[in-house]
């Protein structure tokens, strides 16, 4: 009877949090394991953790815990926890049969071997499951955040955090997680006119309000449910999404930024018809992050491409970009690339703003880009 009340209790928690998107039930790791389920830093007992479960070899982390001369970075408050070599965390939610979620969580590299997290959800007909690369470190302060989408195929879905490890590597080795948060991603359309869904990048992942370095879009080539609803990254890297209550937003509260250079692609497939000239129209600025020096997307549409440029003082600010291209088929795919590999004078990879894309009907003939 204890097992079902606790269950209920779970869930009735996972479905207020996921009503408003935010941190899973001790999400944080703040609500720690009592003194008689730690040898040190490792986890004793399969559910020492309030609210997770674990198998292999976690450790607690505390803030100012020391690994060799390096002391382990913790994202957010004072605890996380490290998954070792094969070793992995669990939780199980409550969520709606055929609605879209985005996963968002903050890691960090503890090794120097080429580490990777395993996202696993449960049950899942497609196998939503991948492997994200932890080799390249976007921010300065050691730590990034990511997001993960799915589309949950049950009332209740559990979410596996899982480290696969490195032949002949300590038992011990392998990243940092902390601050796991879910939240729902509502279908997007055309409104107004614009051809273009989610233009404006209002419906993405959850973003931490304590946070300032933003959350990072894996490439469609590791996660096929995009969180960031219509869009898909084709390239290596990643794309940051940001908010507007930490960056320079040119308009609403969200946007990326391409953080890595020719590798950040962003795209997504729009309704055209073939012969009927359309008006691609974008704003290019930098996110206020000491992002200094010029800036330039790459932008294609059918036969037509173009580059926009903005001289970037680090201090916010925008320009706008337009192309006019042709129709050729039924569909049209629309893709924006970052010119150059930039970095902040603190070390962490940045680049150009991108926000409020557009297709509209165009009424004159085509033309280069306009900047205003």
């Amino acid at each position: 009877m204890l097992k079902i009340t606790g269950y209920l209790v779970l869930l009735l928690a996972s479905s207020f949090t996921l009503s408003f998107g935010g941190l899973l039930p001790n999400g944080n790791f703040e609500k720690s394991p009592s003194s008689t389920q730690l040898s040190g830093t490792k986890v004793e007992g399969k559910y020492a953790i309030p609210n997770w479960e674990t198998f292999g070899f976690v450790e607690y982390i505390t803030t100012g815990t020391k690994q060799q001369d390096m002391v382990l970075v913790v994202p957010e408050g004072k605890h996380a926890v490290r998954l070792g070599s094969n070793a992995s965390i669990k939780q199980k939610v409550a969520t709606q049969p055929g609605k879209f979620y985005a996963l968002t969580f903050s890691f960090a590299r503890t090794c120097a071997q080429e580490e990777v997290l395993n996202v696993i959800i449960t049950p899942s007909s497609k196998g939503h499951t991948g492997i994200l690369p932890l080799q390249t470190v976007y921010t300065s302060v050691g730590f990034d955040a990511y997001a993960w989408g799915f589309r949950a195929e049950a009332n209740v879905v559990e979410i596996t955090l899982h480290n696969p490890g490195q032949p002949g590597e300590d038992p011990a080795c392998g990243p940092l997680i902390d601050t796991i948060a879910l939240t729902i991603l509502e279908s997007v359309k055309p409104t107004g006119g614009n051809l273009v869904k989610n233009g404006d990048f209002g419906q993405g992942p959850y973003v931490f309000h304590t946070s300032s370095w933003g959350v990072l879009i894996p490439p469609n080539i590791e996660d096929s449910h995009s969180p960031l609803p219509a869009w898909r990254i084709e390239s290596l890297k990643a794309v940051k999404y940001i908010d507007s209550l930490h960056f320079y937003v040119p308009e609403g509260q969200r946007a990326v930024e391409l953080v890595g250079g020719k590798e950040s692609v962003i795209a997504q497939t729009i309704r055209t018809q073939p012969g009927k000239l359309y008006a691609l129209t974008f704003l290019v600025g930098d996110a206020k992050n000491g992002c200094v020096g010029p800036l330039a997307i790459e932008v294609f549409a059918a036969k037509a491409t173009t580059k926009v440029t903005y001289n970037s003082k680090g201090r916010g600010g925008f320009t706008k970009g337009k192309l006019v291209f042709k129709a050729e088929e039924r569909t049209t795919s629309i893709r924006f690339l970052s010119s150059f590999y930039t970095m902040t004078i603190d070390g962490s990879m940045c680049g150009p703003v991108l926000d409020d894309v557009k297709v509209l009907h165009a009424i004159r003939t085509p033309r280069h880009v306009t900047k205003v």
